[in-house]
């Protein structure tokens, strides 16, 4: 496991608890409107010791305009059903904490 794969790791442990297995990375591209609004890699692990998720999804993203990296875990549950749900939800919540109420 790479360096990144551990970051990763640490992400889905400390977000959600338990104890994170690396399965495998899945490449994602998400598009809206026939653009591109993300592409990159998903690692999936195996979640132990989590009361309602025996999965999670994790990558991480470069912060705008700084050099730090943000990083998303998203467990599989209710309607996160892949890699490519995973993503879909964390650009839509981004987006709507965005918006002005």
């Amino acid at each position: 496991m790479t360096n990144g794969d551990q970051e990763l790791k640490g992400a889905v442990e400390s977000q959600h608890g338990g104890t994170a297995t690396f399965v495998e990375t899945v490449a994602v591209k998400e598009t809206y409107e026939g653009k591109t609004v993300w592409d990159g890699t998903v690692h999936v692990f195996d979640l132990d010791g989590h009361p309602g998720a025996m999965r999670a999804y994790a990558w991480s993203s470069p912060i705008e305009g700084d050099t730090k990296r943000r990083f998303f875990a998203v467990l599989h549950l209710g309607f996160i059903r892949s890699p490519q749900d995973a993503v879909k939800a964390a650009i839509v919540a981004e987006h709507r904490a965005k918006r002005p109420n």
